[in-house]
């Protein structure tokens, strides 16, 4: 059987790994795919420590991310009730709907935090009343807003 070559992957390549994990693969595959891709790259000590450094500053990056998460979170947390007000008809019923884009502009004229408004999950609002939007600022931080519906004047 072929000796097994040893890389460090230069990005993710499903079912094989994740940048900068060390993996075994066999020598055609690392030759003639892998490294002429610069998909991988040869494990010297000098590459293994660059990757090393590198997910070091990945994961400081990704902690940062997650305080200014929580930071806000903490902001949006302070606020109340937001209201929108919509025209509505008979039965309560909106002309229109209440979109994840005007709660997104609701917090930011709130808050003064700007805020994606993919991030947001709306329920369908096509009536007066309260509603609760989830709103998630950072994969392991997320955060409930309580959205209230009244007719315009």
């Amino acid at each position: 059987m072929a000796k097994r070559v040893q890389l460090v992957l230069g990005q993710d390549i499903y079912k094989l790994g994740h940048t900068g994990q060390l993996v075994d693969v066999a020598p055609g595959y690392a030759r003639n795919y892998l490294l002429p891709k610069g998909l991988a790259f040869k494990a010297t000590p000098g590459v293994l420590k660059q990757f090393e450094r590198r997910r070091a500053e990945e994961l400081k990056r990704l902690a940062e991310l997650k305080v200014e998460a929580e930071k806000q979170k903490a902001v949006i947390d302070k606020l109340a009730t937001l209201t929108i007000q919509q025209k509505a008809g008979e039965g309560d019923a909106l002309f229109g709907s209440v979109t994840a884009a005007n709660i997104a502009d609701l917090i930011q004229a709130a808050t003064g935090l700007e805020i994606d408004r993919r991030a947001l999950t709306v329920p369908e609002i096509r009536k007066l009343g309260t509603y609760t939007a989830e709103l998630k600022l950072h994969a392991e931080v997320t955060t409930t807003v309580t959205v209230e519906v009244e007719a315009e004047a």
